[in-house]
């Protein structure tokens, strides 16, 4: 679903500057990228710019994704891992790439799995007010 969106700046500064905690940027990141990202994402300030996840076809639902994450232009540290740290997923990823028909079959699929989906709901679940922890 990261073909279409946006992630704001304090989502991946520390993969522009510090990604293993050596004031180094992420090795993975194509440096051509990283420049360009580094024009709007300083090294502090600028937290609320909004970068697109998809630079190449911003609005447009496509497979232009993937040919990013090939080439280290996964703007999230978490969707180029899906291509540099796991054989497996790096297939998917470059199946995806060359083969966009699959993937819109294949994701269709994949929602109407989701929205099958049955929620936990009254005392058996509850709504988060912060998506990232349980309410206390």
């Amino acid at each position: 679903s990261h073909t279409i969106g946006n992630a704001r700046c304090t989502r991946f500064r520390e993969r522009l500057y510090n990604q293993s905690r050596n004031g180094q940027p992420d090795n993975t990141l194509d440096q051509s990228y990283a420049s360009q990202l580094h024009r709007n994402c300083p090294r502090s300030g600028g937290d609320q710019n909004q970068f697109f996840l998809d630079f190449v076809s911003p609005i447009k639902f496509d497979n232009s994704y993937f040919k990013n994450l090939m080439a280290n232009k996964g703007l999230l540290n978490s969707d180029q891992v899906l291509f540099t740290k796991n054989g497996e997923s790096r297939e998917l990823v470059k199946t995806y790439a060359y083969n966009q028909e699959l993937f819109f079959l294949q994701f269709a699929k994949s929602m109407i799995k989701m929205g099958n989906v049955s929620p936990l709901t009254g005392y058996r679940g509850e709504i988060r007010q912060n998506c990232r922890k349980i309410n206390a």
